[in-house]
């Protein structure tokens, strides 16, 4: 059974950082894909960003770039996503996601090209 973990999530004031952690287990994603998204109250789950398989190419969405980093350490079967700088328009649950297949897509941002996700963690940003 394939199972995504996060962790790391709470509560901070703007300007804070905060690093998510997603672990995974069932079966190895060294050689995929794996991204992180966020859906906030009343808003649709949106793309934040994406590692490929060797970590050495990130993906982000415009509103986090510069200030989240998404990594991996296959060694771990774990992605990460340090957030600095948060605002309170960071505040959501924060899924990770991760691809069955090993091939690179380049709409990397659309969550139906994942196939696994974990249960979602809250951040929550004060002002």
């Amino acid at each position: 059974q394939v199972q995504l973990v996060e962790s790391g999530g709470g509560l901070v004031q703007a300007g804070d950082s905060l690093r998510l952690s997603c672990a995974a287990s069932g079966r190895t994603f060294s050689r995929s894909l794996m991204g992180w998204f966020r859906q906030a109250p009343g808003k649709e789950r949106e793309f934040v960003a994406a590692v490929r398989s060797s970590g050495g190419s990130a993906y982000y969405a415009d509103s986090v770039k510069g200030r989240f980093t998404i990594s991996r350490d296959n060694a771990k079967n774990t992605v990460y996503l340090q957030m600095n700088s948060l605002k309170p328009e960071d505040t959501a649950v924060y899924y990770c996601a991760a691809r069955r297949n090993t091939y690179f897509t380049s709409t990397y941002y659309d969550p139906n090209e994942y196939d696994y996700w974990g249960q979602g963690i809250q951040v929550t940003v004060s002002s």
